[in-house]
């Protein structure tokens, strides 16, 4: 069976999107697939090489000003290339994003990610989780606990480090990675039945 390649291409402000980003490699990682943290601020060309041989590139970044960072609008600018050359097509992808505020417009976020894998003819893949939090017998402690379908979401306090980013929000991402890896594993076996 061929193990599944997800490369989470990301940018972090302040640590805290990092936080998200790595609990999406561990929820990847637990499936066995062969996970890539990429930093699309420093990416290198070995990197965007990964990004070309992988089934899965989950995009992410924090949410400023209701949409992704700056240096991620510059990845996504940079990406042209490979619609040139179709480079992403069929491929998965998936997203996450955070913000200081419970919504902070990250949906607008999640739907640039959206756009941005729709142009490249990919194949978006939800969060699939229901919504948390959303009754007298929830919590703040439930996976997707601020019910987001679009892809995972997570909010720290503006005034907390890394280290205060919610552990039910680190919960979700590992679920995020965990199916997306599972959704590649399908994906690959299909081809390969459909091939045969």
């Amino acid at each position: 069976m061929t193990t599944p390649v997800v490369s989470i291409a990301y940018h972090s402000g302040f640590g805290h999107t990092a936080v998200i980003a790595e609990a999406v490699r561990v929820g990847a990682a637990d499936t066995g697939a062969r996970v890539h943290l990429i930093k699309v601020d420093e990416i290198s060309d070995a990197e965007w090489e990964l990004l070309d041989g992988s089934d899965v590139i989950v995009f992410g970044s924090p949410t400023y000003m209701g949409t992704a960072s700056g240096a991620f609008h510059q990845f996504a600018e940079e990406t042209s290339k490979r619609w040139f050359t179709k480079s992403w097509h069929n491929k998965l992808a998936a997203g996450f994003t955070n913000s200081g505020s419970k919504s902070g417009d990250k949906l607008h976020t999640l739907q640039f990610f959206q756009t941005l894998a729709s142009q490249h003819n990919m194949i978006w893949v939800p969060l699939g989780l229901a919504p948390g939090w959303n009754t007298t017998e929830g919590s703040e402690n439930d996976l997707n606990r601020l019910g987001f379908f679009a892809g995972a979401a997570a909010q720290t306090n503006a005034d907390e480090g890394p280290e205060g980013v919610h552990k039910a929000d680190i919960a979700t991402a590992e679920h995020l990675g965990r199916r997306v890896a599972e959704t590649a594993r399908v994906f690959i076996a299909g081809r390969g039945a459909v091939a045969a």
